[in-house]
């Protein structure tokens, strides 16, 4: 669906506590969490403005936002 957040505490809400452990105690995990943020409301904010970039650059960016979701969600479960 266009423009649906797809924020980490909506995806995963069994580890709430977990994502805001890490948030408080790893800075790098709040750096690349706070980066997969910027880049959903980006693509969010292009997707309700139909796209107004090119299709293999949209999907470049939604391919980075799964690598970066895919690496914070392993973080989450390790």
């Amino acid at each position: 669906m266009l423009g649906e957040v797809h924020s980490f505490y909506k995806d995963f809400p069994k580890y709430h506590d977990v994502i805001d452990k890490l948030k408080q105690e790893d800075a790098d995990f709040l750096e690349q969490i706070n980066h997969y943020d910027a880049l959903d409301k980006d693509i969010r904010k292009l997707e309700l403005k139909d796209s107004p970039i090119a299709d293999d650059e949209m999907l470049q960016l939604k391919h980075q936002r799964s690598v970066l979701k895919d690496a914070l969600y392993q973080r989450i479960i390790a």
